[in-house]
């Protein structure tokens, strides 16, 4: 997946109730003038259901199809229709679908309901253009199919632009580090819990001929995503406002002790000889490959790894994973996390559908079919220990909802200030630059931007 990660069976509930109306009819009397008249005690009337008005006409969804895959997509698309028969259900979905779809966005005829992940899609462009619902009232008390008030049981709360909702967090995704549990468990490696034991490790995969880390050079935003800005709240004592005064361009946020903290343990990494040559120069899915090959020991990536490369991974291969390795020994796990949200179109034909669907799918049955399905964890909180989520995405959930991990909240920098970050941690890496050099490098982006 080529973006930036800004993250069981379910029972259908029904969305319409049948009222039941009992029926009864009183005999005639007869012409018998000995018979007594029999005497019925009365019966209180079994109350009914309110009738819930049925979901009708066409209802368009779009989805963008990428490390998540689409089989969740599909199998919950068919159980919101096998509920709804007489609402006529359109998938609009595929790896391109945001470049296809765009001239309906842009005509003013877009679809009723937008799942806003993948390249050509932007929340914060989309609600700017005037182009998503504004739900900021319904979801105050929009409850689920199961009865649950859906803006209880987020894991990351509705982002709000202008003090207004507009769309909600469907996926949680964590940045981390990921290794072949079965590789350590072979060669009797131990998996890292903190720095300590992190480099403690990678000298023994050193010694065993093997390179202990490979990371995506072409998209340096992996190794900052996985090990740069987690190791910077950490040096920070797990305070991740840092990160959103950086956001903000604040220039003496990226002067504090914290971010050269944080740098020198990439250098420690590149010093030790531990970091893969090859990663400067190749993408994603080469890296991952060698990763999957078992040539490189440890990858820095999003949870989509798995899915996205489920063709390629070798049988026997499993996926250890932990947010962040970079904190001391005995630190908190610090989970730097991203989300990609769902919403409605402002011009939406069937919103009744819509919001419908939105019940539908912030339920904790489909927390656990999210997880099993797409191979991340869902934004509902909810526990997936006994659903057949993959063992990785069942740690990333117990990281994630564990009171003891610092989770950093979906922080998106300046588009020129990032690009100077990602730049600069490269040329870290293969020693172009000092620690001091990344700092002076991105502040006089930060101080351009910011005139």
């Amino acid at each position: 997946m080529i973006m930036k990660k800004k993250m069981a069976m379910v029972s259908i509930a029904a969305l319409m109730a049948v009222s039941l109306v009992g029926c009864g009819g009183n005999n005639a009397a007869t012409n018998t003038p000995k018979e007594e008249p029999k005497t019925e005690t009365p019966t209180t009337p079994t109350p009914t259901e309110p009738e819930v008005a049925k979901l009708t006409g066409d209802f368009e969804i779009q989805y963008f199809v990428g490390g998540y895959g689409d089989k969740w997509w599909k199998k919950v698309i068919a159980e919101f229709q096998a509920a709804n028969p007489d609402l006529k259900v359109k998938e609009s979905g595929g790896p391109k679908i945001n470049d296809q779809m765009k001239p309906r966005w842009i005509g003013g005829n877009p679809p009723d309901f937008v799942y806003i992940d993948g390249a050509g899609l932007n929340d914060r462009q989309m609600v700017e253009d005037d182009q998503l619902e504004d739900l900021t009232d319904w979801l105050k008390d929009a409850k689920n199919i199961d009865g649950d008030l859906i803006k209880d049981i987020l894991a990351q709360p509705a982002q709000e632009f202008g003090g207004k909702v507009y769309n909600i967090p469907l996926v949680l995704n964590s940045w981390g580090m990921f290794w072949n549990k079965a590789l350590f468990k072979e060669k009797g490696w131990a998996e890292p819990t903190d720095f300590e034991s992190f480099l403690a490790v990678s000298e023994k995969i050193k010694a065993d001929g093997i390179t202990p880390f490979i990371h995506t050079g072409k998209y340096p935003y992996y190794i900052n995503g996985s090990v740069l800005y987690p190791a910077i709240v950490s040096a920070n004592n797990n305070d991740y406002s840092i990160l959103q005064d950086m956001a903000a361009n604040k220039v003496e946020a990226f002067e504090k002790p914290a971010v050269l903290a944080a740098l020198n343990k990439i250098v420690a990494l590149r010093d030790k000889g531990f970091i893969d040559k090859a990663s400067i120069q190749i993408n994603h899915t080469d890296s991952q490959m060698l990763f999957l090959q078992n040539k490189d020991a440890f990858i820095p990536n999003g949870l989509w790894l798995p899915n996205e490369m489920a063709k390629d991974v070798p049988a026997g291969f499993e996926f250890g994973f932990i947010p962040s390795v970079t904190q001391d020994a005995g630190g908190k796990v610090v989970a730097n996390t991203s989300t990609a949200t769902v919403a409605i179109s402002k011009k939406a034909k069937n919103k009744d559908a819509a919001k419908a669907f939105l019940q539908f799918i912030f339920s904790k049955g489909q927390a656990s079919q999210w997880a099993e399905l797409s191979g991340a964890p869902s934004n509902i909180k909810g526990d997936i220990s006994a659903s057949n989520a993959p063992s990785h995405v069942k740690d990333a959930a117990k990281y994630l909802t564990d009171g003891n991990t610092v989770v950093i909240p979906t922080i998106t920098y300046n588009a020129d200030v990032d690009k100077a970050m990602m730049d600069a941690t490269d040329a870290l890496t293969i020693s172009t630059i000092t620690p001091e050099e990344w700092v002076k490098r991105v502040t006089d982006v930060v101080k351009k931007v910011s005139k």
